[in-house]
C-alpha cells in the first residue's frame, strides 16, 4: 500500500508545489514534541501552542493562494461573460465553439483548484489524528472548534462549499466538506466502504457491473426483511393453534435471529469464493423454511413451526448482500447501491406486515390449511421460488479479476503508471537520492500511522477482529445492541400486547406495524439531509439515546388503565428514535473503526450484524420467559430490561463522547 505522504506527492499540482502544507515538516515536527515531551512533562503546554501556530502558517499559506486562485478564476469567468454577451450580440456563431471550450478551461481548473483543497484537508486531518495518538490528547476537537467557527477563520476557507458547475465537481465539494446528504447518509447507513483519498480519475473508473445482478442482491434483501416481519401480527395467534401460549411467540419469532447468528459468519466466509451458490443455496433454504411454517398448521406442531423458521434464519444471506456490494460494485456507484440496499430493507420492513394485514382470509385445497397463519409462509415460499428461477436465469458470478480490479479502484485511485486527468498528476521525484529519503520516510509513516500492507489486510479470526476493537467501536456495537434489543421487544410483543390491553385484530396490529415501517425512510431523509448537516453526529447519537430512553419510560404500565394514545405515542417515539439512533451509530462506527475491518470474512458489516442479531434473540428469549409471569406483567417485565440497557449505553457513550469524530 502507498503510504499517504508517498499518495499526497503523487497527486499534487506540479506547479503548485509550494503551496501545499508541509506534510513531511509537521510530521518532524511531531517527533520533536515526542522527544521533548519524553525529556520533560512541563512543555506539555508549549508543545499544544507551539504546533497550533505551525498549522495556522500552513493553513495561512494554502488559504491565501485559494483566494488569489478563486479571484483569477472569477476574473476569467467574467471576461467570459463579457465576451459571450458581445457573440450573443453579433450572433458570431464561427466562435461559439471556442467560448465552450473556455469555459471548459475554467471548469476543468476549478476542478483541479477543488482536489488542492481537499489533498490539504486531508492531509490536515491526517497530521492532527497523528499528534492525537502520539500524545493521547484531544487537540484535533479543540483546534478545529476554535479555528473553523471564528468569523475570520482561514480554516473555515479550506472547508467551506465552492459553487459547483459539473457533477464531478459537486462530488468533490461533498467529500471536502463531508456533508451527509440522504444518499451519504444511507449509504453509511449499510456499513459499506468507500474510498478516503479520492483524484480526478475517479470520474472515469471502469464502470462495468451487472446491473442484474445487483438487483438481485437488492431483492433478495427486500425479501428476507419482508420474510422477517410478515408473521410478526399473527405469531401469537399462531402459537395459541397449535397449543402453545401466546408468548412463545417470541421464541417463534426469535428462532429466525438464533439462526441467522451461525449463518451471517458461513455466508461472510463463503462470500469470498461464490456469491451464486450461496444466494442460490439462501433461496432453496427458505424455500424449505417458508413450507415448513406454513405446513405446521396441518401437522399440529409447535416444533415444525420453529424448525421452519429456524431454516429461514439460516438462509439470511445479508452478509452476501453487503459483500456484493463492496466488492463488485464500481466506487462512483457504490453509495447509491448502499442506498439502495438500506432502502431495500426499510421497504421490506414496511411491507411485510401491511402484506399479512391483507392474507385475512380461510379455505383449504387438498386438505391443506390457507389462512391468516399459514399464508404468510405459502406466500413468502412461492415468492422464494420465483426468486430463486429469476437468480438461476439471471444472475452473473463476477469473476476474480473484476472483483480484484474494483478492491485495487480504492487503494490505487488515482495512482496509476500514467499521468492523472486533466494535468493533476505530479510526477515521480527526479532525483534517486530524494527518492531513497522518500522511501525511508514512508517506511516510517507505515509504521507509524499502521499503513503497511499487512495492517491492511482484511482479519482472518474472530479473536483478530477482537483485537482490533476499541473503547470507541465496542460502545457503538454496544450501542446497537441497545437500538435493536428495544426495537425488537417492541415489535415482537406487539400482537400480545395489543391484544390482551386493546383486543386489538391481527389485521390491526398489521397495520400498526406496517406505520411503523413506513417512517424509517421520511426518518432518514430527515436525518441524513438536515440534523447531521445541523449537528455534529456524537450530539444526534447522545440525543437519539435520551429519546430512547424517554419512549421506554413512557411505555410502561403504570397508569390504569393502560389506553392507547400512550401505547402508540410510546411506541412510536422509541422506533423514531431507534431508527435516527441506528443511522448515526452506523455512521460513527465506519469511522472509529479500524480500516482491516472494512473487508474480509470478520468484517464491520458482520459484527454489527451479529450485534443486531444476538439484540433480537436475546430479546425475543425475554418475551417468552417473561410469558410465564403472566400477561399482565408482560409489558413490565420486558420493558425494564430495555431501560437498564439504555441507560448503560448513555453513561458508556458520555465516556467515549471526546473520540467520536
Amino acid at each position: 500500500m502507498v503510504a499517504f505522504g508517498k499518495k499526497l506527492k503523487q497527486l499534487q499540482v506540479q506547479e503548485w508545489q509550494g503551496y501545499y502544507i508541509n506534510y513531511k515538516l509537521m510530521k518532524k515536527k511531531v517527533k520533536q514534541y515526542v522527544q521533548q515531551i519524553e525529556a520533560s512533562a512541563e512543555n506539555r503546554e508549549y508543545i499544544l501552542k507551539d504546533f497550533s501556530r505551525v498549522l495556522d502558517k500552513q493553513i495561512e499559506k494554502t488559504v491565501l493562494f485559494l483566494l488569489e486562485q478563486e479571484g483569477q478564476l472569477a476574473s476569467r469567468l467574467s471576461s467570459l461573460g463579457e465576451q459571450h454577451d458581445a457573440l450573443i450580440q453579433q450572433a458570431d456563431t464561427m466562435r461559439i465553439p471556442e467560448m465552450q471550450e473556455a469555459y471548459r478551461d475554467v471548469g476543468r481548473d476549478l476542478l483541479k483548484l477543488l482536489y488542492f483543497v481537499e489533498l490539504n484537508a486531508i492531509g490536515l486531518r491526517k497530521i492532527l489524528k497523528k499528534f492525537d495518538k502520539r500524545f493521547g490528547y484531544k487537540f484535533t476537537n479543540y483546534y478545529v472548534k476554535t479555528r473553523a467557527n471564528h468569523p475570520y477563520s482561514q480554516l473555515r476557507q479550506v472547508l467551506k462549499h465552492v459553487d459547483p458547475i459539473i457533477e464531478s465537481i459537486n462530488a468533490a465539494v461533498d467529500r471536502l466538506t463531508n456533508s451527509t446528504d440522504f444518499l451519504q447518509y444511507l449509504g453509511k447507513h449499510a456499513l459499506i466502504p468507500e474510498e478516503e483519498l479520492p483524484s480526478p480519475s475517479d470520474d472515469n473508473v471502469d464502470e462495468r457491473y451487472h446491473f442484474m445482478s445487483l438487483l438481485l442482491n437488492l431483492a433478495n434483501t427486500f425479501l428476507y426483511m419482508v420474510n422477517t416481519y410478515i408473521i410478526v401480527p399473527t405469531a401469537d395467534s399462531y402459537s395459541l393453534s397449535l397449543g402453545a401460549a401466546a408468548t412463545v411467540c417470541g421464541a417463534v419469532i426469535g428462532s429466525m435471529a438464533v439462526a441467522q447468528v451461525f449463518s451471517s459468519v458461513y455466508f461472510s466466509a463463503w462470500s469470498n469464493k461464490s456469491y451464486m451458490k450461496p444466494l442460490v443455496f439462501s433461496s432453496v433454504v427458505l424455500l424449505v423454511g417458508n413450507t415448513l411454517y406454513a405446513l405446521a398448521y396441518d401437522l399440529n406442531s409447535i416444533y415444525i413451526l420453529l424448525i421452519g423458521r429456524l431454516f429461514c434464519g439460516l438462509g439470511s444471506a445479508r452478509a452476501i448482500n453487503r459483500r456484493y456490494i463492496t466488492d463488485c460494485v464500481p466506487l462512483n456507484m457504490r453509495m447509491k447501491a448502499s442506498a439502495g440496499f438500506v432502502s431495500a430493507s426499510a421497504l421490506g420492513m414496511a411491507c411485510g406486515p401491511a402484506l399479512a394485514s391483507l392474507l385475512q382470509t380461510k379455505f383449504k385445497i387438498f386438505k391443506v390449511t390457507f389462512n391468516e397463519d399459514t399464508l404468510p409462509g405459502w406466500v413468502m415460499a412461492f415468492a422464494w421460488l420465483v426468486y430463486l428461477f429469476w437468480l438461476w436465469m439471471s444472475f452473473e458470478e463476477p469473476s476474480q479479476d473484476e472483483k480484484v480490479n474494483s478492491v485495487q479502484q480504492e487503494t490505487n485511485s488515482g495512482l496509476g503508471t500514467g499521468g492523472l486527468q486533466n494535468g493533476v498528476s505530479q510526477p515521480l521525484l527526479s532525483s534517486s537520492v530524494e527518492k531513497q529519503q522518500d522511501e525511508d520516510e514512508d517506511e516510517d509513516e507505515d509504521i507509524s500511522e499502521e499503513a503497511s500492507e499487512e495492517s491492511c489486510k482484511p482479519v482472518t479470526s474472530i479473536m483478530s477482529a477482537y483485537k482490533l476493537l476499541t473503547p470507541s467501536v465496542k460502545v457503538q456495537l454496544f450501542i446497537y445492541f441497545m437500538l435493536k434489543y428495544a426495537m425488537e421487544v417492541l415489535l415482537a410483543e406487539s400482537s400480545v400486547i395489543t391484544a390482551y390491553y386493546f383486543i386489538w385484530s391481527s389485521s390491526n396490529v398489521a397495520i400498526f406495524l406496517a406505520c411503523l415501517g413506513l417512517t424509517v425512510l421520511p426518518v432518514n431523509v430527515i436525518v441524513g439531509s438536515y440534523l447531521t448537516n445541523m449537528f455534529e453526529e456524537r450530539q444526534v447519537l447522545l440525543a437519539s439515546e435520551v429519546m430512547v430512553f424517554v419512549g421506554i419510560v413512557l411505555s410502561f404500565h403504570l397508569i390504569i388503565p393502560y389506553s392507547v394514545p400512550q401505547y402508540v405515542c410510546s411506541a412510536l417515539l422509541t422506533f423514531v428514535a431507534a431508527e435516527v439512533l441506528e443511522g448515526v451509530n452506523l455512521s460513527l462506527l465506519s469511522r472509529v473503526m479500524s480500516s482491516r475491518l472494512s473487508r474480509g470474512t470478520y468484517n464491520g458489516g458482520l459484527l454489527s450484524t451479529e450485534a443486531g442479531t444476538l439484540a433480537r434473540v436475546v430479546a425475543d428469549g425475554t418475551i417468552t420467559l417473561a410469558g410465564y409471569w403472566g400477561m399482565s406483567k408482560l409489558l413490565n417485565a420486558t420493558l425494564l430490561p430495555s431501560l437498564l440497557i439504555c441507560i448503560c449505553s448513555i453513561i458508556a457513550t458520555c465516556f467515549t463522547y471526546n473520540s467520536l469524530y
